[in-house]
């Protein structure tokens, strides 16, 4: 009798351990079925999408695991993408911007090959040198953008006194003020510590400070003022130039954007350009307050703590 029970129990775990075994060999099946699909969808370059699959179970980490792959995956993706487009978008500026200047420089070239007279011969050597240095500051613009856009530069911040960088900034925009009569006045504690790069600040500030010189008539004023606020430091540069229409104020800071009516005045529409891209890689941010006839004020705010 005894025996007979062991027979049915041994019989009934066979029974139990091959069932065991046929379920886990069919969900084995489907698991391996189903993480190549996963699997060939990410090597089409396509993305997972969620399912209600159990997060405890294999098949749940599994594909959590797979689902935020898929995502890292997307996201490089979509960065080399965005990074192609910039790179193509930055090579047909230059093309576009550097045809003027070389178009001068050769025509200048052309005339001058058969000029005699030396007074015209002195007029095209030194058309033919403005173009130059326009040619030159454009390449110098250009490389400064590209190094800022690919990360080439490494923006390093630490607690800087910035009223030197802006003591540096004004020294090298007075030249350019005085030869307008513009009267410059700076408002700023000498002894505040910012947390900052003091070389690619001074160059966001003095591209600033060149676009309002460049836009505000003979005999105007510029005045820059340094406030501390709770988490940002503000830097108020003040014109009283020709203004900006409202709608063109979110323009002014892309790249070579000239207004129609200034086309005359001296610049390539970089500078602003360059101050925001500056600025924001310290985590900080740009604003413009103007209006036509009004003058501008630009602020830069650059964050307290990093």
């Amino acid at each position: 009798m005894a025996e007979r029970m062991m027979l049915i129990i041994c019989a009934a775990v066979i029974l139990i351990l091959a069932y065991k075994l046929r379920r886990l060999s069919r969900d084995i099946c489907e698991y391996h079925i189903w993480l190549e699909q996963c699997l060939n969808r990410l090597i089409d370059g396509k993305e997972l999408s969620k399912s209600h699959i159990p997060k405890d179970t294999l098949k749940g980490r599994t594909e959590n695991k797979l689902y935020h792959l898929s995502r890292i995956w997307q996201q490089k993706s979509d960065s080399a993408g965005m990074e192609q487009k910039q790179i193509k978008e930055l090579i047909s500026d230059i093309s576009h911007q550097t045809k003027t200047p070389t178009a001068n420089i050769k025509l200048y070239t052309e005339m001058l090959s058969t000029e005699t007279d030396h007074e015209k011969i002195r007029e095209f050597v030194k058309n033919i040198e403005s173009q130059t240095e326009k040619l030159d500051f454009l390449m110098e613009s250009m490389i400064k953008m590209s190094r800022l856009e690919a990360g080439i530069i490494e923006i390093r911040q630490k607690p800087e006194n910035l009223f030197f960088t802006l003591q540096k900034a004004l020294s090298a925009i007075v030249p350019k003020a005085e030869q307008k009569g513009i009267t410059l006045s700076v408002n700023c504690p000498e002894n505040i510590s910012v947390s900052h790069d003091t070389k690619w600040t001074e160059e966001a500030v003095f591209n600033v400070l060149d676009n309002g010189v460049k836009y505000t008539p003979y005999g105007g004023r510029i005045r820059v003022a340094v406030k501390r606020q709770e988490i940002y430091t503000k830097i108020s540069i003040k014109d009283t130039g020709k203004g900006i229409a409202k709608d063109r104020q979110a323009q002014i800071f892309t790249r070579f954007y000239r207004e129609p009516e200034v086309h005359e005045t001296e610049g390539i529409g970089v500078g602003l350009y360059l101050a925001r891209k500056i600025i924001t890689l310290q985590k900080g941010y740009m604003q413009v307050q103007s209006g036509p006839g009004e003058g501008s004020e630009f602020s830069i705010f650059l964050p307290n703590k990093t």
